[in-house]
C-alpha cells in the first residue's frame, strides 16, 4: 500500500504554502512564527527547490545553486530565520575572470571595482562614481524602458570590456541580459557591490536542515511528495487546495511554484479576469541552465588560489546569444573547498560548472541524443577546466551533468526556467491577490526577485501581506 504523506496533516489551516523554495520556506516560517496554522507542501522528496543538493556514491555531495549571494542575506536570515543560520554566511574574496579581453582577480565590491575600472580599464573616476550612484539609486518604480545596454552606452560607450566585467557575473547570478530593463541590473548589481559575494558555509543540506528545524519549532506542518493539483476557489476567494486526492481547507494560499503554473493551472482561468489571464500568458519565462558537477578523489586537492568563483569565456566579447548557445563559450566554475563545504571528517574538493542555456536546445532530443549530449557537456567542461588546472581529469572521481530537462523534472518549473520569469512577471505576481482573495504568489519573478536574496525577500513581502489578511475577520463571519 503506498505511503500516505498526508497522514498527519490536519483538515484545515490558516494558510497553505505550495513549494519549499527559499521564498516558500521563508513565508511559512514568518507566518508560523506569527501564530498562524501553516502547512508547507512540497512535491519533491526534499525541501529547498533549486536551493538543494544531491548525494552520489563515494560520499560526494553536490550543491545545485549555492554559488554566491549578496551581503543582504546575513540580515535577512538573522531577522527572518535565526542567528545560527546568519552566522554561517561568509564572504568569498577570490573572484576571478579570464577571457580574451582581460584576466583579473577581485574581491567583487565597489571599492575594488572602482580601483579596477580607473587603473586597469582607464575610466575617469567621476564616471565610475556616477555609474555606481546611478545603479544604487534605482528602485522598483523607476523607468522600465531604459535597457541595461542603454545604461552601459551612457557611461561606457564603446567599451565592451567594461560591459563584460560589469555584466557577466550578474547574468550568471540571475539570468539578466543587456535587453532587460536597466533596473533589473542596477538593483542586483548594487546589492553585490555593497559588500561583495557571500556563501553559506556548510552546504545546502546543512542550511535546509536548520531551516526545517526552525519551521517545525514555529509550528509549521511539512509534507513532502505532495504536489498540489488545484487551488480551490469559491465565490472569488481561496477555500482550500487539492493534493494527493485530498482536499485541505484554508483561508490563504502562498504559491512558490512557477508563476504561469500557479495562475493558469492551479488557480485556473475560470476564476480570473480575461485581461489578467492574457497578461499571465504574455509573461516570458527566463532562461534555464546546464551544470556539470565534478568531485575529486579522496586525498586529491585544489589550491585555493584557483579562486572561489571563476568566470571564464573564449568569446571575443560579451553577447547574450553566445551565453545561451549550445556551443558553449562561457563557463562559471564554483570551487568547493573543505572549509566552505565541510563533509564530516572527509576533506573533499568539488567543482561545479554553470552555463546559461535554452530549453529549446534540449527539450526535443531523443534519449540517445540526450545522453550523448550530456556526455559531451561533461567531457568538454573537463577539458575547459583542465586549461586552468592541468591534470584535473585524472583527479576527478565522479562527474555528471544537469540540463534544462533536469531542472524541469525536479522542480516542475516550466521550460526548466532557472530564474523564473522576465520583469513583467512581477506585476502579474503582485496582482494575483486582487483577482482571488487569499491567493498569493512568492516565486522567482522579474529577475530582481530571483536568486537567493531576492527569493527570501519576496517571501518576506508576501508573508506580511498574508498576515494582514489573516488577522482580518473572515468574510464568512462579517
Amino acid at each position: 500500500m503506498p505511503k500516505d504523506f498526508l497522514k498527519d496533516v490536519a483538515d484545515t489551516y490558516d494558510v497553505v504554502v505550495i513549494g519549499s523554495g527559499l521564498a516558500g520556506m521563508t513565508s511559512a516560517n514568518i507566518l508560523g512564527r506569527a501564530g498562524h496554522r501553516v502547512l508547507l507542501l512540497e512535491q519533491h522528496y526534499k525541501l529547498g527547490g533549486l536551493a538543494t543538493w544531491f548525494l552520489r556514491p563515494g560520499g560526494h555531495v553536490f550543491d545545485i545553486s549555492l554559488h554566491g549571494f549578496p551581503h543582504g542575506m546575513i540580515k535577512s536570515c538573522r531577522r527572518y530565520w535565526n542567528r545560527d543560520i546568519a552566522d554561517r554566511i561568509v564572504q568569498l574574496k577570490n573572484i576571478r575572470f579570464d577571457n580574451p579581453q582581460f584576466s583579473l582577480t577581485t574581491t567583487f565590491n565597489r571599492e575594488d571595482f572602482t580601483r579596477l575600472l580607473t587603473t586597469r580599464f582607464g575610466i575617469e573616476h567621476q564616471t565610475v562614481v556616477d555609474f555606481f550612484d546611478t545603479a544604487r539609486g534605482m528602485n522598483f518604480y523607476d523607468d522600465q524602458t531604459t535597457t541595461t545596454k542603454q545604461l552601459f552606452d551612457r557611461f561606457f560607450p564603446g567599451r565592451s570590456d567594461v560591459v563584460r566585467l560589469l555584466m557577466e557575473p550578474i547574468t550568471y547570478a540571475n539570468g539578466s541580459t543587456l535587453e532587460d530593463p536597466a533596473i533589473t541590473y542596477g538593483i542586483v548589481f548594487s546589492n553585490f557591490m555593497s559588500k561583495g559575494v557571500f556563501i553559506y558555509e556548510g552546504g545546502t543540506d546543512d542550511l535546509v536542515g536548520r531551516m526545517k528545524k526552525e519551521l517545525i519549532k514555529n509550528g509549521v506542518d511539512i509534507a513532502i511528495n505532495c504536489g498540489v493539483d488545484r487551488v480551490v476557489v469559491d465565490g472569488g476567494r481561496v477555500t482550500g487546495v487539492e493534493v494527493n486526492g485530498r482536499r485541505i481547507g484554508c483561508r490563504a494560499v502562498v504559491s512558490n511554484a512557477n508563476l504561469k503554473t500557479t495562475v493558469l493551472k492551479m488557480v485556473g482561468e475560470d476564476h480570473l479576469d480575461p485581461q489578467f489571464v492574457q497578461d499571465a500568458r504574455d509573461v516570458r519565462l527566463n532562461n534555464s541552465s546546464t551544470q556539470v558537477y565534478m568531485a575529486l578523489k579522496e586525498g586529491e586537492t585544489i589550491d585555493e588560489s584557483s579562486g572561489d568563483l571563476f568566470f571564464t569565456s573564449t568569446a571575443e566579447e560579451f553577447r547574450t546569444d553566445l551565453l545561451l548557445s549550445r556551443d558553449i563559450t562561457s563557463r562559471t566554475f564554483s570551487f568547493y573547498y573543505p572549509k566552505t563545504r565541510p563533509q564530516k571528517e572527509k576533506k573533499r574538493f568539488a567543482v561545479v560548472s554553470s552555463t546559461n542555456a535554452n530549453w529549446s536546445d534540449w527539450a526535443n532530443l531523443d534519449e540517445a541524443e540526450y545522453e550523448a549530449s550530456k556526455k559531451d557537456l561533461v567531457e568538454t567542461t573537463i577539458d575547459a577546466l583542465d586549461r586552468y588546472l592541468p591534470g584535473i581529469r585524472e583527479k576527478i572521481d565522479h562527474a555528471e551533468a544537469a540540463t534544462p530537462r533536469t531542472f524541469h523534472h525536479y522542480t516542475r518549473h516550466e521550460t526548466g526556467a532557472s530564474f523564473g520569469t522576465k520583469f513583467e512577471g512581477l506585476g502579474v505576481s503582485r496582482a494575483l491577490p486582487q483577482q482571488v482573495r487569499g491567493m498569493f504568489h512568492a516565486g522567482s519573478v522579474g529577475i530582481i526577485m530571483s536568486g537567493w536574496l531576492g527569493a527570501i525577500n519576496y517571501g518576506v513581502i508576501v508573508s506580511n501581506e498574508v498576515d494582514q489578511l489573516l488577522v482580518q475577520p473572515s468574510p464568512a463571519t462579517v
